[in-house]
């Protein structure tokens, strides 16, 4: 905004478009007693020269640090609009120091890829070369490109332009808050207005992923742990600005694993995961195999592999149901499932 679009702004207004400037507003103990529905303008012609000088205050400065302030805070919060077309991963070495035997692979959105390797082999350090943006500073070496091009600081320091939300499997909530309380929080820091809808969004996507569904009253410290991680994968999906989710072990995380990727890729994000899980692993797009540290192979997921994905949905179907039965109170029989 320019000058003299901020002296036709009242300051309510100035708010309601920054949330963040209620803290600035209330730091200028000169306007407490002055109407916040005025322009900047009209509030500068009601203070006298006596005034002025009782307050040391000055209509150019005040202006000056006003739009310092919407500036900086515009850049932490990351408020400028980004697109990661596509991310690229430039080969490094595995543990032994060997080269790793591919000259790049690249991600796009909607895409699901998924790291498998035995425990140990390098995964979580694949996971964690992306989620910092290596440039040849880490074990591996590896380089992380975006949009085809080297980044820029911004996506490895910057307090808000993260390239990734990491989804772990340890996730606990100590935050005194209901689920739309929280929801509310988040959608505030990230300078979200009107986000009612929004917050019922997240919340009726977490409960198709979660085996019980929970209220928006409900605190979020008494979520279970299935119940968190559906929370948190709706708000990665429907409101984090981060390109690229990076999902460690879901399979233990007690949702629909299978609709929680389709929130996931519905949003445009790139999908990384490290499982164990043949059913996982052969729903992604291709896949990563780890050994050693470094990356292996590069496998594309097969027309005779989809097949065999079919028939393993129908035997974790089977599995859900039983599963269910067995909460509900229910005797499983030979017959019930076959």
């Amino acid at each position: 905004m320019t000058q003299r679009e901020i002296l036709q702004q009242s300051p309510q207004a100035l708010i309601e478009k920054y949330p963040f400037l209620s803290a600035f507003f209330e730091g200028q103990h000169w306007m407490s007693k002055l109407n916040p529905e005025q322009s900047l303008a009209d509030l500068f012609a009601l203070i006298d020269d006596e005034h002025a000088e009782d307050h040391a205050f000055d209509v150019q400065e005040f202006i000056s640090q006003l739009m310092d302030f919407i500036a900086e805070m515009k850049a932490f919060i990351g408020n400028e609009t980004f697109q990661v077309h596509q991310l690229s991963i430039l080969p490094g070495t595995n543990k032994s120091g060997e080269p790793e035997g591919f000259e790049k692979l690249v991600f796009e959105p909607r895409t699901i890829t998924s790291i498998v390797g035995p425990t140990g082999s390098g995964k979580s350090r694949l996971l964690a070369d992306i989620e910092w943006v290596a440039q040849g500073d880490t074990q591996t070496q590896r380089r992380i490109l975006i949009n085809e091009e080297l980044p820029d600081n911004a996506w490895r320091f910057s307090g808000n332009r993260k390239l990734v939300a990491q989804l772990s499997q340890n996730m606990n909530f100590v935050m005194d808050l209901t689920v739309t309380e929280f929801l509310a929080l988040h959608a505030k820091s990230r300078m979200v207005t009107d986000s009612g809808d929004l917050i019922m969004r997240i919340i009726s996507a977490a409960n198709e992923l979660a085996g019980e569904k929970f209220s928006p009253d409900t605190a979020i410290t008494a979520l279970s742990g299935g119940q968190s991680r559906a929370l948190m994968i709706a708000d990665t999906a429907l409101l984090s600005q981060s390109p690229v989710v990076l999902i460690d072990e879901i399979e233990n995380a007690g949702i629909d694993r299978k609709k929680a990727l389709e929130i996931l890729t519905g949003e445009d994000k790139i999908v990384l995961m490290a499982t164990h899980d043949p059913l996982l692993a052969l729903m992604a797009d291709q896949r990563i195999v780890i050994k050693n540290g470094g990356i292996h192979r590069i496998i594309k997921t097969s027309a005779e592999e989809r097949t065999l994905l079919s028939e393993l949905e129908k035997a974790d179907l089977k599995q859900q149901q039983m599963r269910t039965a067995l909460r509900s109170g229910a005797v499983l029989q030979r017959d019930m499932y076959l």
